[in-house]
């Protein structure tokens, strides 16, 4: 036990020690250092990508494009595209505590999260998102109305509907027609 003591004794004096200015400091080069040479660039060069439609190796390594998607290509009430189209009748139904947590968004070509509390905000629930871009940044809180989930903006404003598609999964799209997709 002693040399327990002995040892924590020891270790403090060296912390205590290492903390204290000495003046043997006074010999390091205060001189400003010459900048390093930059290195040498190669040539670029550029040309055209070839089209993915064709490919020289048979068969294409990409998939077949989609085709329009009824239920975000139709307008529904208020003008949103598939607010009351053909995936709020096939919508799977929605229960708010079931919402409640972390979700990934899909929002056109960029990704980032968005976070559903039960807290009350006005008519809905607080949320919001990080790392969105576009419309989903003004997201303030969220509803379940029927089968969709309203995103409001913090004026109270629709700013997405989304429908449940899967268990874990819903797809909708923002006021100005660009899909969203929420998943876990």
């Amino acid at each position: 036990m002693r040399i327990v003591h002995m040892a924590g004794g020891l270790m403090m004096a060296l912390a205590v020690t290492g903390c204290q200015r000495t003046s043997s400091m006074g010999g390091i080069d205060t001189q400003p250092t010459a900048p390093l040479q930059p290195a040498p660039v190669g040539s670029v060069s550029s040309s055209q990508l070839p089209d993915p439609s064709t490919s020289t190796t048979g068969g294409s390594q990409f998939p077949v494009a989609p085709t329009t998607d009824t239920a975000m290509a139709t307008p529904g009430a208020g003008g949103m595209p598939g607010a009351d189209g053909g995936a709020s009748a096939a919508g799977m139904d929605v229960k708010k505590e079931a919402m409640v947590g972390n979700w990934r968004v899909s929002n056109g070509p960029t990704s980032c999260d968005m976070f559903l509390t039960l807290t009350n905000l006005g008519s809905g629930s607080r949320g919001g998102t990080r790392g969105c871009a576009g419309e989903l940044t003004q997201m303030g809180s969220w509803e379940v109305a029927g089968k969709q989930v309203v995103i409001k903006d913090r004026d109270g404003n629709a700013i997405a509907r989304l429908y449940r598609t899967a268990d874990s999964r819903f797809d909708g799209s923002t006021t100005g027609g660009q899909p969203v997709s929420l998943s876990r």
